[in-house]
């Protein structure tokens, strides 16, 4: 049985400036990375802009942090894709790179017939049934505007190739009730910093964090906090990465977190095209959010 505990950055990919991989820096942050107690790494997930890279580009960035990955740490994949096909050829490229876990997001872009349990359910147990890793489902509604249901949740959490939820919609009500009616052994992870310690109060696993990527250390002393029953230290630390953890996420996204990444010593760098670097005014606003949360 893996298990899903601690906090885990859903890693940013490294650009140069014309947008290529820049595989120096995925090993520089990996490195720095290594040094802290994590429980592994998502790798090619939304965070990392995998929507942006090819395929051939997703296996680069496997390999390069499978390579540069402390040995023992858990190693995830964002293999979802629109169809079971391609999920599946993600899925074993990714367990050829030496994956562990399969992180499989909603298909979403025909959602008119895919935002119903049915569907969901069906798609799930075919990557499943197939899949040469575990699956983890991911849940991130603010970005496909589709939020699985709670009823496809608890159907999948009887397959034994499923072993759990990245669960980003940042709703407790829905955390709580896949816990309380999941089977047991499922475990459930949150993507929202700003509910990190209700969430592991409430029974969750672990954490799969974009904050994380610009300040673990300050996600890591949550989890330990909580892991050690040291309640006050807890929620006075929720409360001081709130703020900062919502400006490079729901505020400013991916490019409001590779400058906080930049300003704390990892390198962010600038996100690939559509996306556009952070202005002046969101500079200074996590500058100063960080700044606090640092002091």
């Amino acid at each position: 049985m893996i298990r899903l505990n601690g906090i885990f950055p859903p890693l940013t990919t490294p650009f140069y400036p014309d947008g290529e991989i820049y595989p120096a820096k995925v090993k520089h942050n990996v490195s720095k990375l290594n040094r802290l107690a994590l429980g592994g790494y998502v790798v090619g997930g939304s965070t990392g802009e995998s929507v942006l890279l090819s395929f051939e580009e997703k296996q680069k960035l496997w390999g390069l942090v499978a390579e540069a990955a402390e040995p023992g740490r858990l190693l995830i994949a964002g293999t979802g894709a629109e169809s079971v096909r391609e999920t599946l050829n993600l899925t074993k490229a990714a367990k050829e790179a030496g994956y562990g876990v399969a992180m499989v997001r909603t298909p979403h872009y025909y959602r008119g017939l895919l935002n119903n349990t049915e569907a969901q359910v069906t798609y799930y147990r075919a990557v499943a049934d197939s899949s040469p890793l575990p699956v983890l489902i991911y849940n991130f509604p603010q970005a496909t505007m589709l939020d699985i249901t709670p009823e496809a949740v608890i159907a999948l959490s009887a397959h034994p190739n499923v072993i759990g939820i990245k669960e980003s919609s940042g709703s407790m009500e829905k955390v709580m009730r896949l816990v309380a009616e999941c089977k047991p052994g499922f475990q459930v992870l949150v993507g929202s910093a700003p509910t990190l310690y209700p969430s592991l109060l409430m029974g969750a696993t672990g954490a799969i964090l974009a904050f994380a990527n610009a300040a673990p250390y300050a996600a890591i002393l949550i989890w330990e906090a909580f892991r050690t029953r040291q309640n006050d230290a807890a929620e006075d630390l929720q409360k001081r990465i709130s703020a900062a953890a919502r400006l490079v996420t729901t505020r400013y996204g991916i490019p409001g977190l590779k400058y906080a990444m930049d300003l704390n010593g990892y390198y962010g760098g600038p996100p690939r095209l559509p996306l556009l670097p952070v202005g002046p005014a969101a500079r200074a606003e996590i500058e100063a959010a960080f700044h606090e949360l640092r002091s």
